[in-house]
């Protein structure tokens, strides 16, 4: 007993993750495409870059978020196509209704990766490690494809487990093994840790896990501030985030970790207008519209910031948020310091229908809202690398951020003739989904 509770059951997470997702839907969906180099993402021609690459793919070093380009010449034969992403979610549909069969707290992080909390599901299912080769078993019944899972006693380890022995894998992580099996884990298998923070956490001696929960924290925390302090828990096994079951969303945000860091306002620009055509095309697949935009900054030394602004009506549009962004972008000091990771998000959603948020649209914006609905069809059967907006990405935007500048952006103020001047600086509570 504790405090007169008995103690709390020890955790049994199973995180699920797809081998190759996109790709190896391709590969099903064709069968002479399989034991071939397949590669899902944009044109190799017109700066595309790579979703997903099959096993073969990635056997010439080939990876997810690599220009299509580089993927080209890495893998001359690879065969290159588009997103789909209709049928991803067909497929991914059908995943997730089998994981929800066995528990209520299933957390999605994507169309192909979920943590499931079954500790309350073990009298019914039997152990995880049980439950976890039964939903790959069905998986692959029902879809064709396989699932590596990990178990363990928190989200962390079973994300490490599950990817520990890909494709097929199934790892299980005992509470008495955490600390063998974290000791000789390579440092960038931590979240978080990406070549630049390798790099410095090697130059302080460390290239294990284990080094590194041994490490003084003060010295981490001097080196890597509160950034630091969270690695440390993590190479020690400890996560104490509960599986979260998808609900309505109380944000919807991109952000992108960068090597090496982005120094300039065109890398920049771009990065945030990609972004934001995704967050707004979330919105509206979930009828959502949202009122204040959010940048996210982390500089090359870890710090961390945000910069807000409140609309004065809510949008569901990708082009109004990324005009949000870049007048929020001069208030941080990405361009003068570098921005090792770059994201934008809004916050305050309300359902799009409600009709007393609908009376603030007018009819200029009813038009623009309109004008994207081809656009949102091409994405839902292609992708979001199927379409983008040349004439943005361009356009010379420094003027505009002079122009910005000089109506006062940096200190706050917004140019004149945008009514309800209001912004919301929330730098603790706004937090980006993984």
């Amino acid at each position: 007993m504790v405090n007169g509770h008995p103690p709390r059951p020890e955790r049994k997470i199973i995180h699920i993750d797809m081998d190759a997702f996109y790709a190896s839907v391709e590969q099903h969906d064709n069968p002479a495409l399989k034991g071939l180099p397949v590669i899902v993402g944009g044109d190799p021609s017109r700066r595309g870059v790579v979703s997903a690459a099959s096993y073969e793919a990635r056997a010439f070093g080939v990876h997810s978020a690599m220009p299509s380009s580089q993927a080209r010449r890495l893998c001359p034969n690879g065969i290159f196509l588009p997103v789909r992403m209709h049928r991803y979610r067909e497929v991914s549909d059908r995943i997730f209704r089998i994981l929800r069969e066995y528990t209520p707290l299933v957390e999605p992080l994507s169309l192909d990766e979920s943590f499931l909390d079954v500790t309350g599901s073990e009298k019914l299912f039997g152990p995880a490690l049980q439950i976890a080769r039964e939903i790959k078993r069905r998986i692959r019944e029902n879809t064709d494809l396989t699932a590596s899972a990990g178990i363990a006693p928190n989200k962390f380890l079973a994300k490490i487990a599950s990817d520990y022995r890909k494709p097929d894998g199934l790892v299980e992580i005992k509470p008495e093994e955490v600390r063998n099996f974290l000791r000789d884990l390579p440092i960038a298998k931590l979240w978080g840790v990406g070549k630049s923070t390798e790099e410095i956490l090697k130059g302080m001696g460390i290239l294990k896990t284990g080094q590194l929960a041994a490490f003084p924290a003060e010295k981490i925390e001097k080196k890597l501030g509160n950034f630091g302090l969270e690695l440390t828990a993590l190479a020690r096994g400890e996560d104490d985030r509960a599986v979260q079951p998808e609900s309505g969303a109380k944000s919807i945000s991109q952000e992108e970790t960068f090597t090496p860091d982005l120094e300039n306002l065109e890398q920049m620009k771009k990065v945030l207008l990609d972004q934001a055509e995704q967050v707004g095309w979330e919105l509206r697949k979930q009828k959502l519209k949202g009122s204040t935009v959010t940048v996210k900054v982390r500089y090359p030394d870890f710090t961390l910031v945000t910069r807000s602004f409140t609309l004065p009506s809510p949008t569901d549009q990708g082009i109004e948020i990324y005009r949000t962004a870049m007048k929020l972008l001069p208030r941080t000091e990405a361009l003068q310091r570098r921005a090792r990771l770059l994201g934008v998000g809004i916050s305050n959603l309300f359902h799009r229908d409600d009709p007393e948020q609908y009376r603030l649209f007018d009819s200029g914006r009813k038009k623009v809202e309109g004008s994207v609905q081809a656009m949102d069809r091409i994405w839902e059967k292609f992708g979001p690398e199927a379409i983008k907006r040349a004439t943005l990405m361009e356009k010379n935007l420094t003027a505009e951020l002079a122009e910005h500048a000089e109506a006062g952006m940096a200190k706050g103020s917004w140019p004149r003739g945008q009514a309800k001047k209001r912004r919301t600086e929330r730098k603790k509570d706004f937090d980006f989904p993984k």
